[in-house]
């Protein structure tokens, strides 16, 4: 069944690419409505972000990895103008963050929180005042992100966890607060916040709340949005280690967790083994079971489904131009440094709790997005790195700006819960005629395990039965029935069908996430209004498959052939052909000389000991159908001997 939608999806778009072609002569494309604009950095300077802030006058600070901080003048380049840069700050620790506030730079170190101050007028600053000093091993590690500005004026600082020495895939604490979320106030004194972060590179302040984001790893199935409150559990044991201190707001223990859930600490030969995935597991233990035995356990707010919106998520901000950014005020954007791109994320709040959608919105930044600031003229300053950590874009570092360029895209605005299904609200009205089909719409449900493995695959996944669609008379908004809505699951919902009623133009970014942790009350939209006109799409004629890769002696499939399994099952988002992104290059496997089955059994279950220059391991992929990885190992040793194409 599965399948069978996947192929009604593509013949949708496939139609939907045609029309437009016909009617305009190209397809709308992400820079048509919001541009980049790469900020020229003086000769010498390498400009590895770990932090942007807006300055009252509208120049713009930025951190840098090496441990410098530089304030922009003319970042706009208005007039044609070169900006021209400032070195304020030098010396520092991998500051991670940075932000204004009291006439004065705050910027997290490895092991502190540092107030950088200009007190005679230079330009530079000649105060470098410790707020206060937390403990480090020294591990690699141990990055520290931050500050964000509470209400109160207090500042929140996460801090990555370390890996142990045996168990190199297991994120350990090694010092007080590693894994946490640490509130420090203005005098010095620190109030330990929240634990179960692995590595939170991304903090937000939304309406006084903090958020932050996390990144797949060991107990961490997916990328998310968590928001944060005093004494809360967010996944991660590591931090578990400390809520025995008189100060901590935590306290859930290490053994009553692992009472729950499987560490899965087992030992061959005087050696531990490092767990992976079981493919055909009866009955995994997910996130929402553990929040039901301990209370303080937070759900992500929004998941951010790995490899698909992005894997090393990064920044949290909240679009505050009233406007001048396009049609998403109020609107929260997330940075990705994996895939260097930004994502656009709506939450709502149910039964008290944060939950909301998330949607594809700009790729092809330089380097990977870090740190992202709002400059005075409502665009965004977009900061970026990728040593060490490895991402999509094609230089290490920059500093960008994205642009809007007045003109407004036909998008998923929003995706509020509904009692009975979901209700989409589009930036522009949609044709009506289409938005009543049934067929214009598809979907799925889905979840991530909780264990101790590096990442998860999506499990129990399930086709969204839509029963009915009711357009509203403006046509900017979709109400759709699905009778078999799951809480806690994330639920994708795909519009290849919709498109604008003047100009014919389909969505842009046609598939949302949203993550249902719970499901409203409310009334139910009585049946005698809903659409359940469904016409008939014929499925895309494909190309037969030229091999069977199990088979030897035949045929490779071709690049054509392949590259629709390597985009489905998300090899893209971390392998190219030839070039080395956050995985190795296709080609370069290839020269392994594995064989097809070696490959695929390396792609259910990797191995991240065999490529120790990539700090990012690979996530397994037990959900890859056999008979397509199989296809996938079959091209890629062709490689070998063929000259890899430039896709």
């Amino acid at each position: 069944m599965m399948k069978f939608i996947q192929i009604l999806m593509t013949a949708a778009i496939l139609t939907m690419s045609v029309e437009l072609a016909n009617a305009q002569g190209k397809i709308p494309a992400e820079a048509d409505y919001y541009t980049m604009i790469t900020i020229p950095a003086p000769e010498g300077v390498l400009l590895e972000v770990g932090g942007v802030a807006t300055l009252p006058d509208g120049r713009i600070a930025v951190s840098t990895r090496r441990g410098d901080v530089w304030v922009i003048e003319n970042g706009a380049m208005n007039n044609g103008r070169i900006p021209t840069y400032t070195l304020f700050a030098t010396g520092l620790h991998e500051p991670l963050g940075l932000v204004y506030k009291d006439q004065a730079l705050f910027a997290a170190q490895r092991g502190e929180l540092t107030k950088l101050v200009d007190t005679n007028g230079d330009g530079k600053a000649d105060v470098y005042e410790t707020i206060y000093a937390w403990p480090i091993s020294g591990h690699y590690h141990e990055y520290s992100f931050g500050p964000k500005i509470a209400p109160d004026g207090s500042f929140f600082v996460t801090g990555n966890v370390a890996f142990s020495d045996e168990e190199w895939w297991r994120g350990e604490s090694r010092r007080p607060w590693r894994g946490w979320t640490m509130k420090i106030h203005p005098d010095g004194t620190l109030e330990p916040w929240a634990t179960g972060m692995r590595s939170p590179c991304g903090l937000g302040m939304i309406d006084g709340e903090f958020f932050y984001d996390d990144n797949q790893g060991d107990w961490v199935g997916s990328g998310g949005i968590f928001h944060v409150t005093k004494g809360s559990f967010t996944g991660h044991p590591a931090g578990l280690r400390w809520t025995n201190l008189p100060n901590s707001p935590v306290k859930l223990t290490t053994e009553q967790l692992y009472a729950k859930v499987d560490p899965r600490r087992e030992e061959k030969n005087g050696q531990y083994v490092k767990p992976e995935n079981i493919a055909d597991e009866k009955n995994p233990k997910f996130l929402y079971q553990i929040k039901q035995d301990f209370p303080e356990t937070r759900l992500p707010a929004v998941w951010l489904p790995h490899g698909i919106l992005g894997i090393s998520n990064s920044e949290i901000i909240r679009d505050e131009t009233a406007g001048s950014f396009g049609p998403f005020a109020g609107q929260i954007f997330v940075g990705d440094q994996g895939q260097s791109k930004v994502m656009r994320v709506v939450m709502e709040k149910v039964n008290g709790e944060f939950q909301g959608v998330a949607f594809d919105f700009r790729s092809g930044f330089q380097s990977g997005v870090l740190r992202m600031n709002w400059g005075h003229d409502g665009s965004m300053y977009v900061g970026e790195t990728n040593r060490g950590w490895g991402s999509a874009g094609t230089t290490s570092s920059g500093l960008q700006r994205l642009v809007w360029t007045g003109k407004v895209p036909l998008e998923m605005k929003t995706v509020r819960a509904m009692p009975d299904g979901f209700e989409i609200e589009f930036t522009m009205p949609v044709d009506k005629s289409k938005a009543e089909d049934l067929s214009s719409y598809a979907g799925r449900s889905f979840i991530y395990k909780y264990h101790p493995v590096y990442g998860s695959p999506t499990v129990n996944d399930e086709k969204l039965n839509i029963k009915g669609v009711k357009v509203s008379n403006d046509g900017l908004k979709v109400r759709l029935v699905i009778d078999n809505l799951r809480q806690y699951y994330l639920h994708e919902i795909n519009v290849p069908g919709i498109r604008s009623k003047d100009g014919n133009i389909p969505v842009l970014h046609a598939t949302a996430y949203y993550t249902l942790n719970n499901i409203p009350d409310g009334k139910k939209l009585p049946a005698s209004e809903w659409s359940t006109k469904k016409s008939t799409i014929a499925p895309a004629k494909t190309a037969p498959a030229k091999t069977n890769a199990a088979t030897a002696g035949k045929k490779a499939p071709s690049y054509a052939e392949i590259e629709p399994l390597l985009v489905k099952n998300t090899c893209t988002a971390c392998h190219q052909v030839n070039k080395r992104q956050v995985g190795p290059a296709f080609a370069d496997v290839a020269k392994r000389k594995y064989s097809n089955e070696r490959i695929v059994q390396l792609i259910y279950n990797p191995e991240p000991k065999n490529w120790p220059e990539h700090e990012t391991p690979m996530a397994p992929m037990p959900q890859v159908p056999k008979t397509e990885a199989l296809k996938i190992a079959a091209w890629i040793n062709s490689l070998r001997t063929e000259k890899a194409p430039t896709p």
